[in-house]
């Protein structure tokens, strides 16, 4: 009974995502969620009472390993070295199979800022900007904090628009995410480390 009752909570988690990543977390309900499952809308307020605890439970694994990352990094001597490896574990953690949990809370933040999962994500995000920006906190270095996060945000799922487009002949998009995942690592260090691009 156990067995079928995680099942259909992770079922209910997944089929979620999927929604909220395809109509964006406003204009999903519950309703939605149970129809798309071939369950009773019971059968899902017996597990998620509400929507937003559907996605605090997304959130909550996601968080986690935010949370450990920001403690190896506050134990680490405050360096470059140091925030680049932060960079490069927390690039790993978008790569991971919370790609699609990263992609949603990027392209759905307007929708979930004021609720209390939105919080948490900002105050994880804000702790792990600060120490990515240390020693230096002066504007220029939590500038640069933010802006290394959000390259690899773009590396890890922002649309690839090929540069034929903006008129470079034979230019090409990489058929998987790979290379632009390590340059977005690489552009992020640089950003970091304040080198001219």
């Amino acid at each position: 009974m156990d067995e079928r009752r995680t099942n259909t909570r992770e079922q209910i988690r997944s089929v979620a995502l999927e929604m909220f990543a395809e109509r964006g977390y406003a204009g999903t309900s519950l309703r939605e969620i149970a129809e798309r499952l071939g369950v009773t809308k019971a059968a899902v307020y017996y597990h998620f009472p509400t929507k937003e605890d559907i996605l605090a439970s997304l959130l909550e694994d996601f968080l986690a390993q935010l949370d450990e990352l920001i403690a190896w990094t506050a134990a680490q001597p405050s360096s470059m070295e140091t925030r680049c490896a932060a960079l490069e574990r927390y690039a790993r953690l978008l790569g991971g199979p919370k790609t699609d949990l990263a992609r949603f809370m990027q392209e759905g933040q307007s929708a979930i800022r004021e609720l209390a999962a939105g919080l948490q994500v900002r105050s994880h995000f804000a702790q792990f900007q600060a120490l990515l920006a240390a020693p230096d906190v002066s504007a220029e270095g939590t500038l640069r904090a933010q802006v290394a996060l959000v390259t690899l945000h773009l590396a890890a799922f922002g649309p690839l628009v090929p540069a034929a487009h903006c008129g470079v002949e034979g230019a090409t998009v990489p058929e998987d995410r790979t290379e632009v995942r390590a340059a977005g690592l690489r552009v992020a260090a640089d950003v970091l480390a304040g080198a001219a691009l």
